[in-house]
C-alpha cells in the first residue's frame, strides 16, 4: 500500500512540473496582457489520471507555480484555485459520461467542462481584480482560445500517448 501512495505521489509532484513547463514553453501572448499556453493539456490528463483530490493538487500547484515563474504573480491564487477545479471537474465529467468504458467522447466532454470552468473561473476573478465586468470580459475570448486547445491537446495526447502506455500494478 505504501508504494502505491509513493507512486500517486510521485505522479502528482511531475504532473505539476509538467503543468508548469507546458504553461511557461509556448506562450502565446494575448491583447489583456495574458497568454495562451498549453498548460490546461496537463490539467485535464492530470484529472484523468489521478482523480479529483491529487489531479487538483497536480494542476493546481503546477499551473499556479508557472504564473508566478513568468511574472503573474497576482493571478496565482486564482489559478491555484482554478485549475484545480478544472481537474476535478474534468475528471468527474468524464466519470459520468465515460464510465468504465475509457471513452474519447467523455474525455472529451470532461475537457470542455473543464475550460468552461477555467473561462468562468477567469472573469470572475479579473472582474474583482480589475473592478471592471467590461475589463474582464476581453479576457473571454482568449480564454475560449486556450480552452478550445486545452480540450483538443489533452484529447490528442491522452488517445495517441498515454492511454498506450502499461500499466505497473
Amino acid at each position: 500500500m505504501k508504494n502505491n501512495k509513493t507512486r500517486l505521489v510521485t505522479l502528482t509532484a511531475m504532473l505539476a512540473a509538467f503543468a508548469c513547463v507546458a504553461t511557461i514553453l509556448i506562450r502565446i501572448p494575448t491583447p489583456t496582457k495574458g497568454y495562451v499556453n498549453l498548460g490546461d493539456c496537463i490539467v485535464n490528463i492530470a484529472g484523468w489520471l489521478l482523480g479529483p483530490v491529487y489531479g487538483a493538487a497536480a494542476a493546481g500547484i503546477g499551473s499556479a507555480f508557472a504564473d508566478i515563474f513568468a511574472g503573474y504573480a497576482v493571478y496565482a491564487p486564482a489559478t491555484f484555485v482554478i485549475k484545480g477545479l478544472m481537474a476535478a471537474v474534468s475528471f468527474g465529467v468524464f466519470r459520468v459520461i465515460g464510465g468504465k468504458s475509457n471513452s474519447v467522447v467523455g474525455r472529451a466532454a470532461g475537457a470542455v467542462a473543464a475550460e468552461a470552468v477555467m473561462v468562468a473561473g477567469y472573469f470572475i476573478y479579473e472582474s474583482v481584480l480589475y473592478k471592471s465586468v467590461a475589463m474582464a470580459a476581453l479576457g473571454i475570448l482568449p480564454n475560449c482560445v486556450q480552452g478550445i486547445a486545452g480540450v483538443v491537446t489533452s484529447v490528442i495526447v491522452y488517445e495517441a500517448v498515454i492511454k498506450r502506455i502499461p500499466k505497473y500494478n
